[in-house]
């Protein structure tokens, strides 16, 4: 497993930082974070010096605008150079284009789907997603989904003996809040993807990756180092 986990002392952040917490489902331990509508939740990939590819990379970018990131972790796959594998859109510019073939490995486990937001949080399947056309600020295509409407993916297998530390989304079907698990414990996908259906009763969520998943949430002394990553998702509070 490619992950290293250290604590990292940081200055004390705003009072409105993304609370995460440390839950236990069927035995697994995940930890949870959960975003509202509201909340400065932005996608990362590039500065003016390339791929940031560390979440301690994109928090020293933010000093310029005073801010600090409260919480962040990767937010789907990405090719050797670090480039995103389907959609990206960052604050409304499209960086790479959406991907509705199936192929092979994880993403290409039709159907896959696009963590859409803006003022809500949306997960729509990707075919849905083209014929939509949604208005994103942002949006990150990964796969498989977990949860469609309801229901979990079809080819997610009960018995699996495929497991790793996985991480993910899940949006309320309101769109006002978005919850964004990691596994601490190896897990196969059918478990990851009832984790969102039965424990956290939402009715989509998408799959980020596996394996190099990692997290930063400075309240649980937690950020997690490794190979440098692609795509990540985190909210951004002013620095204290």
């Amino acid at each position: 497993m490619f992950r290293l986990a250290f604590a990292l002392m940081l200055a004390p952040l705003d009072a409105g930082a993304v609370t995460c917490r440390d839950t236990t489902f069927e035995g697994a331990s995940y930890t949870l974070c959960e975003v509202t509508s509201g909340e400065d939740l932005r996608l990362f990939h590039s500065g003016p010096e390339g791929v940031y590819g560390s979440f301690k990379n994109i928090d020293a970018a933010l000093v310029a605008e005073g801010k600090a990131l409260s919480f962040a972790m990767n937010a789907g796959m990405y090719h050797h150079d670090l480039s995103p594998v389907g959609l990206y859109v960052e604050d409304g510019n499209e960086v790479a284009r959406l991907v509705t073939a199936d192929g092979p490995g994880n993403f290409g486990l039709l159907p896959n789907g696009v963590f859409c937001f803006g003022e809500r949080f949306r997960i729509l399947e990707s075919r849905a997603f083209k014929k939509e056309a949604p208005d994103c600020r942002f949006a990150t295509q990964s796969g498989p989904m977990l949860v469609i409407k309801g229901e979990l993916h079809p080819k997610l297998l009960p018995d699996s003996d495929s497991t790793y530390v996985r991480n993910g989304v899940g949006v309320s079907e309101d769109g006002t809040r978005a919850v964004f698990a990691i596994s601490n414990d190896e897990v196969n996908f059918h478990a990851f993807a009832r984790l969102f259906r039965d424990e956290l009763a939402l009715k989509d969520a998408l799959y980020f990756d596996g394996n190099i998943s990692r997290l930063y949430a400075p309240d649980l002394n937690r950020h997690d180092g490794g190979f440098p990553m692609g795509p990540t998702v985190g909210t951004v509070v002013p620095k204290g």
